[in-house]
């Protein structure tokens, strides 16, 4: 039985998307798929010394640190700095933009994590310019006046296609903790199905960062994960590595 509307439309028809709602949910798809070519799988974010020193060792571990990563630490402040780069593209407001982008740039507990998410903010707009060029962009890659790191990276190329922030959050934290998952499937070695239980887990940590980012002004940044900061910065003297961070 085709079930309709009360005026008559069929259900399926009154729910679908719109052209460029189909459009924004492809590219948000491919440019925070793990197939994107940014390098994210170089790095682990600390993860890789936490293992080595036994602070992680399971999946109820790892899950744990994620959690922790997501509400108190890097992963809010990076759903912040989105944020707030996308409102500034949005707003045509590029002083504030370069001010964003000079902060987030500063923002990095270590030399690694600076290495990271610099190497991936360039290689992330420069693949997206190059595939999806779009009018607008060069001018608010300018106005960021000097390394662009990754979440305003993808603030700004999604302000550009008109991409609504909200999705962009969820999208963006959800290729973060994924990457971290993976690092961590590797590291400990967890099995494939024990890690999709971790990301099963953490759906509800990871919608809270970005909802609170929606409404967060830079003064709300701040960090109190002290042991991942910690481990980034040991990492950089770790004997033996897998990964660049």
């Amino acid at each position: 039985m085709l079930m309709t509307t009360s005026s008559g439309v069929p259900v399926e028809a009154a729910h679908a998307m719109s052209d460029s709602e189909m459009a924004a949910l492809y590219r948000l798809m491919t440019w925070l798929s793990p197939s994107f070519p940014v390098g994210s799988f170089a790095y682990s974010s600390g993860i890789e010394w936490a293992v080595e020193a036994g602070d992680i060792g399971d999946a109820a571990s790892l899950h744990d640190w994620l959690a922790a990563m997501l509400a108190d630490g890097s992963g809010f402040c990076d759903a912040v700095f989105l944020a707030q780069a996308h409102r500034a593209v949005v707003s045509h407001d590029d002083r504030a933009l370069h001010e964003i982008a000079e902060l987030a740039a500063a923002f990095v507990p270590s030399r690694e994590r600076q290495l990271e998410t610099t190497t991936q903010g360039r290689a992330f707009i420069e693949i997206a310019r190059a595939a999806w060029p779009s009018d607008g962009l060069d001018e608010v890659i300018e106005a960021c006046g000097g390394p662009i790191v990754y979440p305003v990276a993808v603030g700004l190329v999604s302000a550009v296609h008109a991409i609504p922030l909200q999705p962009v959050l969820h999208a963006f934290l959800h290729a973060v903790v994924s990457n971290w998952i993976s690092a961590g499937s590797r590291l400990i070695p967890l099995g494939q199905t024990d890690s999709q239980r971790v990301l099963a887990q953490l759906e509800p940590v990871v919608a809270a960062p970005a909802g609170r980012a929606i409404t967060a002004k830079l003064d709300d940044l701040g960090s109190a994960t002290f042991r991942a900061d910690l481990a980034s910065l040991r990492h950089e003297t770790q004997y033996t590595r897998l990964f660049r961070s």
